[in-house]
């Protein structure tokens, strides 16, 4: 029985812990946005991960789209922080796709992370961008198990 004290214990301290951590990595998202900010328009690509690493990109941009500053963070704990990305300073946004040969050489989860970064820039100067939130492949299958139930039932009462 002291055991699963013991156990209870240690899950609610790792639960709080990762509580105290994520919030200090929000306070230190908040506190580079605010600098780059101050730079020109900020760009924010991301790649959210579950399993793999998570990846967010911030891009400081000036009105011609030249980049003024740029960093990511890169983990899978809440011990990531963000990193300079200096290669991409004076960079222009609208060129930063798959085929650049700087995004080329990153990993493939800061390559999406960066082309997303690129998307929303362009979408937002062209005036027509809109967040789009991004569901999950369980919650996606549970709505169209839902839709079908649905289906079969209109089919059922028609006849």
């Amino acid at each position: 029985m002291g055991n699963v004290y013991i156990l209870g214990a240690v899950v609610i301290a790792a639960y709080i812990f990762q509580i105290i951590f994520g919030l200090r990595q929000i306070k230190h998202f908040n506190q580079t946005y605010s600098e780059m900010k101050k730079i020109g328009r900020v760009a924010i690509g991301r790649r959210s991960g579950r399993i793999k690493a998570g990846t967010i990109v911030l891009f400081a941009v000036d009105k011609k789209g030249r980049i003024l500053d740029a960093r990511r963070m890169q983990g899978i704990t809440v011990a990531a922080r963000f990193k300079q990305m200096s290669d991409y300073v004076g960079q222009d946004i609208h060129y930063l796709d798959s085929y650049h040969p700087l995004v080329r050489k990153e990993n493939k989860l800061l390559q999406i992370a960066i082309e997303d970064a690129r998307e929303v820039f362009v979408r937002s100067e062209a005036g027509n961008y809109r967040e789009v939130p991004k569901v999950a492949p369980v919650i996606d299958f549970t709505t169209h198990l839902k839709m079908l139930l649905a289906r079969i039932r209109f089919q059922l009462t028609k006849e």
